[in-house]
C-alpha cells in the first residue's frame, strides 16, 4: 500500500492514500462533494463539472475533483500539506454556473417525472440552483429511444453524464449505447436503434442521476414517499443478492439492489429486479382438495385433516423446492423423517455429495474472484445463471485475469480460452494453486456428477460451486437429502409432500403417489396436487437463505401473503399437530433455535462460513459433454412463470437466438 499523504480539506488535516482522487479523499474526510457523472464503480469521465473544488496555490480556477489525484497536488509553502476547499465562494459560484448550464434545456417535468423525490438533479438544484433563468432561447428536445421492455427513456431530460454508456460497455459488456455529435447536437443514443441485450440493463435506471432513464414497468405507479421499504435477500438465483423491496399497501411495487461488496456489489440482475409482477398473478390464496378428479376450495381445518390422514401409515417422501427457506426445509425434514420417510432437495438430479460441505459449496468466496490468478468455468454459463457474478468476472478480465471455459460455448460478455466441452477437457486441465475453478450445475447433474467434483477438487485450486437454486445450499446444510438422490427418494413412494418443487414431473394414473403441494403459485406442482396448502412467497415471510458461497443471509417480510395463505414453517407446524407428532416450537424463533442447535454454522449470518476441505476419492467420469443447466433463464421458477414481463423477455431472447433470414 502506498504511503499515506497529509492534505487539508476545509481546514481539517487528513491522511489519505495518494492514489485516491480528490472526491474520494473528501469522502474519507466526511465531506460530501456533489457529482453527476462520477460513480465509484465506473471509469472517470469528468464531463459534468459539478464536483469542482478549489486547490489553494494551484491554477486560479476550480479543479474537477473526480479527475485529479491526491499525488498530483503540489505542497504548500515550506512543504506544508496541500489545501483543498470545497465550500469557498469560488467553488460555490462555479457550481452554480454548472447548474445553470445543466438546467438550460432541462424540461419542467418534476411533477410528472418518475425520478421525482429521488433525483440527484432536484437535490443539487436546491443547493446550487436559482429560481429564474437568464435564457430565453427555445429548449432543446431529444428523441426517445426504444431500449426494450425494461427501460423507458425521456431523453430531453438527459444531462449527458454518460453513466449509462459506461455501465453498459464496462460492466454489462454490451456495445449498444453511445454518445454521438458535438456541442448542442450531442446525444446519447443506441446503435442502429437496437434494444439492449443484457441481463443487467435495469441498473442504468439506478445510475441515471435524472429522469432520462426510468423503469418502464414501474412508470407512473407510485412515489417514493408512498412506499414502505424492506431490506431483504433475492432468491431468483443462488447468488443471494441484497435487495430492497418497496411495497405500497399489500403490493410489491419495485425491487432495487442494496450494496454488499462481498456479494452483488451494488448491481442486480434484471430477472431479480422485474419479477415482482409475478407475485400478483396465479397466486394460491386458499386450500384446495381434489374430489372426483377436480380441485375444490376447502378450509384449512379440512385440508390439514385430509393431509394428515393421507400421510398416516404410508411411505412418505418430501421434496424441497428451489425457493424454500432453510427453516421450511428443516421443518419438512423433521416432519417427514418422523413418519419414517425420506427428504430430497436435489430435485434437478444434481449429484452433490452428502455431508461434505466443501464438496457442495467449495472453499472460495465470491470476493476471491478479485484476487484469482486465473478463473476456470466448468459446465456453466454465469452470464445467464448469475449475471451479477459474471460482471465481477468481467471486471477482473478487464484487468488482465485469464478466463477459461469447459462446457458449451456461449457469450460471457468477455473473451475466454475455450478448452472443450467434455470430460476429457477436465482431465487434461492444469491450473495453478491460486486459480479459482467455478463449477456449475450443468457439470454435476449427470450420473457422474460426484466424480466430476472429485476431479475438480483434485486439481488443488480454490473451488466455488455455482448453484442455480437459492434454497439448495441451506437445504443441503440441514440434511434434506437421501442417499442415491431423487430417483432413490421417490422410488415406491405412496405420498409425496411437495414443498414448492415445481420443476419435478410426478407420475399420474393408477398406482401414482398421492401429492400434497405446499407453495405460492398455481404452477406445475399445484396442477398435479391432490391437496394444495397455500404458502407465502419469498417477499412475504422471514427466512434464512444460504447463498452459493455458503453465506447465510436473512430475508425479511415486505408484504403479507394473499387470502388465507400462511408462512411455510407455520403450515408444517400446524400439520405436525394434526398428525399427533407436534414439532417442539411455536414460533419462527423457536424453530431457528432448534435448527442452529442442529447446524451451528447457520448462526453466522452474513459470514462466508469456512469449510473443512475434504477431497472426494477420484473415480472414472463418463464421456458425456457438459450441457447448460438452465433451458430458459427467465422462466426457471413459479414466480417468474407467472410474470408477463418475464414471458415477454423470454420470447425476445428466443427471437434473438434465431438466425436472421435474408430477404429473397
Amino acid at each position: 500500500m502506498a504511503d499515506l499523504r497529509k492534505i487539508i480539506i476545509d481546514d481539517n488535516e487528513v491522511e489519505v492514500n495518494p492514489n485516491l482522487t480528490l472526491i474520494q479523499a473528501c469522502e474519507e474526510a466526511g465531506v460530501e462533494v456533489p457529482r453527476f457523472c462520477y460513480h465509484e464503480r465506473l471509469s472517470i469521465a469528468g464531463n459534468c463539472r459539478m464536483c469542482l473544488v478549489e486547490v489553494v496555490g494551484g491554477p486560479p480556477k476550480p479543479a474537477a475533483s473526480c479527475a485529479m489525484q491526491v499525488k498530483d497536488l503540489r505542497p504548500g509553502p515550506e512543504g506544508a500539506p496541500p489545501v483543498i476547499k470545497t465550500n469557498s465562494p469560488m467553488v460555490k459560484k462555479a457550481r452554480e454556473g454548472v447548474m445553470e448550464f445543466l438546467l438550460i434545456n432541462h424540461p419542467l417535468d418534476c411533477p410528472i417525472c418518475d425520478q421525482g423525490g429521488e433525483c440527484d438533479l432536484q437535490d443539487q438544484a436546491m443547493a446550487y440552483g436559482v429560481d429564474f433563468s437568464r435564457y430565453r432561447e427555445p429548449k432543446r428536445a431529444g428523441t426517445e429511444l426504444n431500449l426494450g421492455p425494461l427501460v423507458e427513456t425521456h431523453m430531453t431530460r438527459c444531462i449527458s453524464c454518460t453513466r449509462c454508456v459506461r455501465f453498459t460497455s464496462e460492466v454489462a459488456g454490451i456495445t449498444q449505447m453511445g454518445q454521438t455529435g458535438r456541442g448542442e447536437d450531442s446525444e446519447i443514443t443506441s446503435y442502429l436503434n437496437q434494444t439492449l441485450d443484457s441481463n443487467l440493463q435495469g441498473n442504468i435506471v439506478d445510475l441515471c442521476p435524472v429522469g432520462a432513464l426510468v423503469s418502464k414497468p414501474y412508470a407512473f405507479t407510485a412515489r417514493p414517499w408512498e412506499l414502505t421499504k424492506t431490506e431483504t435477500i433475492d432468491v431468483m438465483d443462488a447468488l443471494g443478492s441484497n435487495i430492497r423491496v418497496d411495497t405500497k399497501g399489500r403490493e410489491v411495487m419495485r425491487i432495487l439492489p442494496r450494496n454488499n461488496d462481498g456479494v452483488n456489489e451494488e448491481w442486480l440482475a434484471d430477472k431479480s429486479r422485474y419479477v415482482w409482477d409475478g407475485l400478483r398473478r396465479q397466486r394460491l390464496d386458499k386450500p384446495y382438495v381434489r374430489e372426483n378428479g377436480k380441485l375444490r376450495p376447502a378450509s384449512w381445518g379440512e385440508a390439514l385433516t385430509k393431509a394428515a390422514a393421507a400421510l398416516t401409515g404410508k411411505k412418505v417422501v418430501g421434496l424441497v423446492g428451489d425457493l424454500a427457506p432453510t427453516e421450511a426445509a428443516f421443518s419438512l425434514k423433521n416432519l417427514v423423517e418422523g413418519l419414517g420417510g425420506n427428504v430430497e432437495c436435489r430435485t434437478d438430479g444434481a449429484r452433490l455429495p452428502i455431508g461434505n460441505r466443501s464438496g457442495y459449496v467449495g472453499n472460495a468466496a465470491i470476493e476471491d474472484i478479485e484476487t484469482a490468478s486465473e478463473i476456470v468455468i466448468i459446465g456453466s454459463n454465469p452470464a445467464v445463471e448469475a449475471p451479477v457474478l459474471n460482471a465481477r468476472i468481467r471486471k477482473v478480465w478487464l484487468k488482465g485475469t485469464k478466463v477459461s471455459l469447459i462446457g458449451a460455448e456461449c457469450d460471457l460478455t468477455f473473451d475466454y480460452d475455450y478448452l472443450g466441452d467434455d470430460r476429457a477437457a477436465l482431465t487434461d486441465l492444469t491450473v495453478s494453486d491460486d486459480a479459482l475453478v467455478i463449477i456449475g450445475q450443468g457439470a454435476i447433474n449427470e450420473a457422474d456428477g460426484e466424480a466430476v467434483i472429485a476431479h475438480v477438487m483434485a486439481k488443488g485450486a480454490k473451488m466455488l460451486v455455482l448453484h442455480s437454486a437459492a434454497g439448495r445450499v441451506g437445504a443441503m446444510d440441514v440434511g434434506a437429502v437421501t442417499e442415491g438422490g431423487l430417483l432413490a427418494a421417490i422410488d415406491g413412494a405412496e405420498v409425496i409432500y411437495n414443498l414448492g418443487a415445481d420443476e419435478v414431473e410426478i407420475a399420474k394414473g393408477d398406482g401414482a403417489p398421492f401429492v400434497i403441494y405446499q407453495g405460492s403459485h398455481g404452477d406445475r406442482g399445484a396442477n398435479r396436487a391432490d391437496i394444495i396448502l397455500p404458502a407465502a412467497a419469498y417477499t412475504e415471510e422471514n427466512g434464512l437463505f444460504v447463498n452459493t458461497e455458503g453465506r447465510p443471509q436473512l430475508a425479511f417480510r415486505a408484504a403479507f401473503p394473499p387470502g388465507d395463505a400462511k408462512e411455510n414453517w407455520a403450515i408444517l407446524r400446524a400439520l405436525s399437530a394434526e398428525l399427533g407428532a407436534k414439532q417442539p416450537w411455536d414460533s419462527l424463533a423457536g424453530l431457528r433455535r432448534a435448527m442452529i442447535e442442529a447446524v451451528p454454522h447457520l448462526a453466522q449470518v452474513d459470514t462466508v462460513v469456512e469449510n473443512e476441505w475434504t477431497p472426494i476419492a477420484t473415480r472414472d467420469m463418463g464421456t458425456a459433454t457438459f450441457r447448460p443447466a438452465l433451458r430458459d433463464y427467465y422462466l426457471t421458477n413459479p414466480i417468474a412463470r407467472a410474470s408477463t414481463l418475464m414471458a415477454e423477455l423470454s420470447a425476445a431472447a428466443k427471437q434473438r437466438r434465431q438466425a436472421p433470414i435474408a430477404a429473397e
